[in-house]
């Protein structure tokens, strides 16, 4: 495949853009070669500045949830741009997009708007401080919140991918005040209670991990991480910023049954819009400045565009009642298949789904944790995204990403994978027997 204006157009952003990107895992370090710059997308489909066309499962990181360039998205910005781009003043529209979101995740009574979701998660994360009192918050190895201080602790996403899961920058102090577990492992939840009790202001986990790949929670998981705050009077937070409005019409928790007390939002609910969200217990989020002393403040959260978007983007989800069965097919139809076309050719592999969120690991174990995701041929999955690309995938440049399915998708994008894969794969085994 002929990338040449792709690799020139990296070449420039390197004279100007720190690393040449504006996000570490575009820059291709994990699977090698220059990164492909887009220039539309469409539906299922993105295409790059060489006219390439590619199946992209990667979706803006899973936030276009219906689609590249979902007509009445698209219609909504251009409409809201037209009475203005940022006015820092209270809009309607603030309460119209806080009461849709709150209508499909009941946990939400109360919605702060951020403009991305590393600002939610750090606010959270905060807002739990200051309620409890507490100091000290626990999260799980391999999870990423964003990159604020307190998250760069044995992160996922794009410092694990890079080989930094403990950023520069961030103080000892910090660090003490991070608790870091093992994913599903509860056992290991109950230790660091009995250690540090009455440090804990909260726990913090995405319940559906999706930045160590793709990685759902062990039976019970999520039960003992709300039994153990409960008992503690500490906060459980749920990160969906990646899984709301992914895996389930009401996210993770209408998935699991299990309640947070905060939740923190992204991606969707800006219909490809920065945007970000935390929400919770009335009696929590009255502890935010004006109401309480916990200050939270962005010129431009609750910005028009990005509400107009998310209101677009919202409806029709909220109103479509088969729409998530049909996303979960279509998981597992890629799922399966996928599965199918590694076992012919002998190829070890380990997939998940859930929703519209799915993985596959290089890796004949099952995925439960981070440890377990390491242990992943990260150098044949680096072969075979490059065999992909070439066949007109575009999947996550990182072994440790989630894959996505829009509504866009359909089983012809689906087969046309699998067949991509099926000739990819059997390429990568000629080329070892070689």
């Amino acid at each position: 495949m002929r990338l040449e204006r792709s690799i020139s157009a990296f070449a420039r952003a390197r004279e100007i853009i720190a690393g040449g990107v504006n996000s570490p895992v575009r820059a291709f370090r994990a699977v090698g070669g220059s990164p492909v710059f887009m220039q539309r997308g469409s539906g299922p489909f993105l295409y790059d500045l060489d006219g390439h066309e590619y199946v992209d499962y990667v979706l803006s990181w899973g936030a276009l949830l219906l689609g590249h360039a979902y007509p009445p998205v698209v219609k909504a910005i251009v409409q809201a741009a037209g009475r203005g781009t940022s006015f820092g003043t209270p809009t309607e529209a603030e309460s119209e997009l806080g009461e849709l979101i709150a209508s499909m995740m009941p946990s939400i009574e109360r919605i702060r708007f951020t403009s991305s979701g590393t600002e939610a998660t750090m606010s959270a994360i905060r807002l739990a401080r200051g309620y409890t009192g507490r100091d000290a918050i626990v999260k799980f190895a391999g999870c990423y919140h964003g990159h604020a201080d307190a998250f760069l602790i044995a992160a996922g996403s794009g410092a694990l991918t890079n080989g930094i899961p403990n950023s520069p920058g961030v103080t000892a102090g910090i660090a003490r005040d991070t608790i870091v577990v093992p994913f599903n492992d509860a056992a290991a939840v109950l230790v660091a209670f009995e250690e540090h009790a009455a440090r804990i202001a909260a726990v913090v986990v995405e319940p559906y991990a999706g930045n160590m790949g793709f990685v759902p929670p062990a039976p019970g998981f999520l039960r003992a991480l709300r039994d153990r705050c409960d008992a503690n009077g500490s906060l459980l937070i749920f990160d969906e910023v990646m899984t709301g409005f992914r895996v389930a019409r009401g996210g993770a928790q209408q998935r699991t049954g299990i309640v947070p007390d905060l939740t923190t939002l992204g991606k969707v609910i800006g219909g490809g819009l920065p945007i970000g969200a935390f929400g919770g217990r009335a009696d929590i989020m009255a502890e935010l400045a004006p109401d309480g002393a916990v200050y939270q403040a962005g010129t431009l959260s609750g910005n028009p565009l990005a509400m107009a978007a998310g209101i677009a983007a919202l409806r029709p989800i909220a109103a479509d009642p088969t729409l998530y069965e049909r996303l979960e097919v279509l998981a597992k139809l890629l799922c399966d298949g996928l599965a199918e076309v590694f076992a012919k050719h002998g190829i070890a592999q380990s997939s998940t789904y859930a929703g519209s969120m799915l993985c596959t690991f290089f890796n004949s174990e099952e995925v439960r944790d981070l440890d377990g995701a390491l242990r992943s041929d990260t150098a044949a999955y680096a072969k075979y995204f490059h065999a992909m690309l070439d066949r007109g995938v575009y999947l996550a440049p990182s072994q440790f990403e989630s894959m996505f399915v829009s509504a866009a998708h359909t089983t012809r994008e689906i087969e046309r994978t699998i067949a991509a894969a099926d000739e990819s794969l059997a390429q990568l085994v000629a080329v070892a027997a070689r």
